[in-house]
């Protein structure tokens, strides 16, 4: 089963972009599907990749193999290995990045180490992933209103 967050329940309609769970998954197989690549992808493929395991290294090697195949087949390209620091990322630091907190402080929303600790991997994940770069996504102050419960 799939992750489904909130803020972004729009795609999952068509799986146009990227879920942000297939994100992680991604990263945790180091493998870089850009979003051209995931719209020459069929509904099927797209779905088997959001839903297939990726916990065991075989799962991992598994689901690397498919995403290499569908993704040279259906694009003509292959898709870019990630480097082993990507990779970490999909298992989120134990402490808010600080340019975190301050992305966030920037809109209005206080991110403390207690809160931080309330939030499951995922959702550490996704907050990293939108709002830790020097530019915040515009899906940041949703998903952390749905995180954190934060108007």
């Amino acid at each position: 089963m799939m992750r489904r967050f909130q803020y972004e329940a729009e795609i999952y309609q068509s799986f146009y972009c990227v879920p942000m769970a297939v994100r992680r998954k991604l990263d945790r197989v180091g493998i870089k599907v850009g979003l051209k690549q995931w719209q020459t992808l069929g509904r099927g493929e797209r779905l088997a990749i959001c839903h297939l395991p990726a916990d065991s290294d075989e799962e991992v090697e598994t689901l690397k193999l498919f995403i290499r195949e569908a993704v040279q087949s259906k694009s003509g390209e292959e898709p870019k290995s990630l480097p082993e620091s990507d990779r970490i990322a999909a298992d989120p630091p134990s402490d808010p990045p600080a340019s975190l907190i301050q992305n966030l402080s920037s809109i209005g929303i206080t991110l403390d180490r207690q809160r931080w600790d309330r939030l499951d991997p995922d959702e550490r994940y996704a907050l990293v992933k939108l709002g830790a770069g020097k530019e915040f996504s515009h899906n940041l102050k949703a998903a952390a209103a749905e995180f954190l419960n934060h108007p």
